[in-house]
Order: structure tokens, then C-alpha cells, then sequence
């Protein structure tokens, strides 16, 4: 059975010298370089390839698209990975394999070598990204999970915040292979360490230590998923809003810049990055406590609401609210369905569950900005593309309201 009971433990996770809040610091260091190298930098990586080697952006480009599909077909397997060798040896691998596609990103030469650092990049990332926080924060928090992942993933967003802007200012003082060099060995240095001294054994009470004697195998947990309405909805409910959200900020000062300005685009994006934090930070205080299937569906509303505005009001000050407003919760987006799976689903299936719904997650939001720019070419603007973001964001908003059957036994 992979409905959810409620397991009495003796542990205080509101503590702050529970070692479970250590665990919640090395994996915000993890998401800041997972983050920063993985998905936010890929934007640098190809406009400096671009400019150093003369290749098609579109060559270029789709080496990030061969990364995201390559790296949901890899973070399918993280929670498998995390249960048979245990968070820690997982943390270490994930971290080396970063900064070795890292390295290999700085050396690259010729177009075959580029798609080979983002297979190397696209391990990295399974090792350093969601799948892998989730299932390790897992491990040391039950009642305060929500707060443990939220602020976990804080992380993410600095890796935007300050990463992103650090590496081009190095990529400006010791060119584009030392920065990435020196990235690589600021992240071993840096992670390493704390992993080997924070990262032990998790508490017998928490994740599958507290599992039945004879779990499910992966593969059974996977095919009954697939089959379950309650995992389904909320797998298919988050892969159309994380579509619709990634196209909709790659695509956000192509889209302001002719509106308001390049310097103003550039401020409203920033707004919704602050607020993406501010959000995080605030539903992190109560959301374990809310309704989460109903919590996601007012942050689907609230996303369409702004890309209304978007389209219509070109007013300054109105789109950059609008922005604030959509990035209130962009980060809850990521943190939701982790909850949602383990508020509804088994511990021991967790691990499992949550890995193949990133992985899903991933394939979808990978084709987001490529189809929302061939929209916008075909229909000459962004009305079109951006309404059709709106129309998903509400069949979202209407599917992520429904459960299923409140116990499902695996057959």
C-alpha cells in the first residue's frame, strides 16, 4: 500500500541543533553550485562558446537541450542511488561530477567535445539538483521537511543571484577556461569538506530506514505510478506549469527589452528572482501545514494572473509588479511536488516517486523556451506563446485538484 500513515518519532526537527539543519546547509551550498554551473550558467556557456568559437547558437543550444533530456533520463535512477549507496558517497559523486564537466566545458575545442561535457555536465546535475536534495533531506526530516527543502533550494536562487554574475566577472579578468577552472575548484574545495564532516549516517526513524522489511522494488513503485491518478495529476499538473515558467523567463527581456528598455527588463527580471527567494522563504513557515494540492493550484492562478498582465498593460511599474507577482512562486514550484508525493505516498516510496516525477518534469520544461520562441516566430509577437502559457498554467491550476482514490495497493 503506498498511502502515507503517520509515523510518531521521538525527534524535535524544530530544533536548531538537530544535525538534520546541517544537512539543509551543505545541500543550499550543493543547489548554489548545482544551480550556478547546471541551469543558470548555460546561458553564459553558450554566448561565450558563441563569441570564442564562431559555432551556430542553435549547435550550441542544442547541446543544452541533449543535457536537460539526458539528465531527466538520469535523475529517474537518483533515488535508487541514494537508498543502495547512501547520501553521502552520492553528495561526492554528484560534486566530482560537476566539477569535471566544469573543467571540461572550459577546455572545450570542437563541437563533438562540447556534447560530451554536457553528457558529463547532465551527471553532474542528476548528482547536485532536486532529486538529489529531495531524496537526502528525506532522509533526516519527516514534520518539517517543507521547511528543510524550501530552504534548502534557497541555494538555487543564490547560485543565480551571485554565481552567475561571479563567473562572468572572472570569465572578464582570466577568460572563459579559467573561470571555469576556478569554478571546478572553488566547488571541490568548498563542498568536499563539508560533506565528509556534516554528511554521516540519517536517523533510523527517517526515510527507508523507517520502511517496511520488504519494500517494493523501484521498478514496481514506477509501474504502479504510472498508473496511479494521484501521481499522475500531480506529475502532469507541474511539468505544464514548469513548461510554461521556463519558456516564459528565457523569453522575459526578449520580450520586455523592446516594451520598457534593456536596463528596466533587466530589473524586472531581477524583481522576479528576489521574489522567487521572498516566496520561498515565507511559504517555508507554514506550507507544512497548508493544503498543498490547493496551495499549487493558487500558485498556477496567481502565474496566469501575471501573464495577463504581461500581455496587456505595458505600463513600467505595472510589468515589473507583474513580474514580483509571477516570481512569488517560482521557487514553490519546485519545492511542492516533494511534499505533495510525501504527504500521499509511503516513505518508503518516496525516494522513487520524487525522482521520476523531476525526471518527467525535466523532459517537459526542457522543450519550454524552444517552442515558445517558434510561437513567437510564427505568430510574429508574444501574445500567442505567452497565452498559451496561460491556458496551461489554468488546466494545471484545474488538474492538480484532483487526487484519486485516497489508498492505492500496489497490484
Amino acid at each position: 500500500m503506498l498511502d502515507n500513515p503517520h509515523h510518531a518519532t521521538p525527534t524535535d526537527e524544530s530544533s536548531l541543533r538537530y544535525e538534520g539543519w546541517r544537512i539543509v546547509a551543505v545541500c543550499f551550498l550543493l543547489a548554489t553550485f548545482g544551480w550556478g554551473l547546471g541551469f543558470y550558467g548555460q546561458s553564459v556557456y553558450v554566448a561565450e562558446l558563441q563569441r570564442a568559437r564562431g559555432w551556430p547558437t542553435t549547435l550550441i543550444s542544442s547541446g543544452t537541450t541533449f543535457f536537460y533530456l539526458f539528465g531527466a533520463l538520469l535523475v529517474v535512477f537518483v533515488g535508487e542511488a541514494v537508498r543502495t549507496y547512501g547520501a553521502r558517497l552520492c553528495l561526492i559523486a554528484g560534486t566530482l561530477a560537476m566539477a569535471a564537466a566544469a573543467v571540461a566545458i572550459g577546455a572545450v575545442r570542437e563541437l563533438w567535445q562540447l556534447y560530451l561535457a554536457d553528457a558529463v555536465l547532465a551527471f553532474g546535475w542528476a548528482g547536485t539538483s532536486l532529486a538529489m536534495i529531495t531524496n537526502t533531506i528525506s532522509l533526516w526530516f519527516d514534520h518539517r521537511r517543507g521547511m528543510a527543502i524550501s530552504l534548502a533550494l534557497n541555494g538555487a536562487s543564490f547560485g543565480g543571484i551571485v554565481g552567475v554574475p561571479l563567473l562572468v566577472t572572472l570569465i572578464g579578468h582570466i577568460g572563459f577556461a579559467g573561470a571555469m577552472y576556478a569554478a571546478a575548484g572553488a566547488m571541490l574545495v568548498l563542498l568536499l569538506p563539508v560533506i565528509l564532516l556534516f554528511v554521516g549516517r540519517p536517523p533510523a526513524q527517517h526515510g527507508w530506514h523507517a520502511a517496511k522489511a520488504k519494500p517494493q522494488s523501484s521498478t514496481e513503485i514506477r509501474a504502479w505510478a504510472l498508473r496511479d491518478v494521484g501521481f499522475l495529476t500531480v506529475t502532469i499538473a507541474f511539468a505544464l506549469v514548469l513548461f510554461a515558467q521556463v519558456g516564459f523567463i528565457v523569453h522575459l527581456i526578449s520580450f520586455l527589452d523592446p516594451v520598457i528598455g534593456r536596463e528596466r527588463a533587466a530589473l524586472a527580471v531581477a524583481v522576479l528572482t528576489a521574489m522567487a527567494v521572498v516566496g520561498r522563504v515565507l511559504f517555508s513557515l507554514v506550507i507544512d501545514r497548508l493544503n498543498q494540492r490547493l496551495a499549487s493550484a493558487l500558485s498556477f492562478l496567481s502565474q496566469a494572473v501575471a501573464l495577463l498582465v504581461v500581455i496587456n498593460l505595458h505600463n513600467d511599474y505595472v510589468l515589473i509588479a507583474a513580474c514580483a507577482l509571477f516570481g512569488f512562486s517560482v521557487g514553490n514550484l519546485i519545492t511542492l511536488p516533494s511534499l505533495i508525493v510525501q504527504r500521499e505516498f509511503d516513505s518508503a516510496a518516496f525516494g522513487v516517486l520524487i525522482s521520476l516525477n523531476t525526471a518527467i518534469n525535466q523532459v517537459t520544461y526542457a522543450f519550454g523556451p524552444g517552442i515558445v520562441g517558434a510561437l513567437r516566430d510564427w505568430s510574429g509577437g508574444y501574445s500567442l506563446p505567452f497565452y498559451l502559457c496561460i491556458a496551461l498554467e489554468v488546466v494545471a491550476a484545474a488538474l492538480i485538484m484532483v487526487r484519486g482514490k485516497p489508498k492505492a495497493k500496489l497490484s
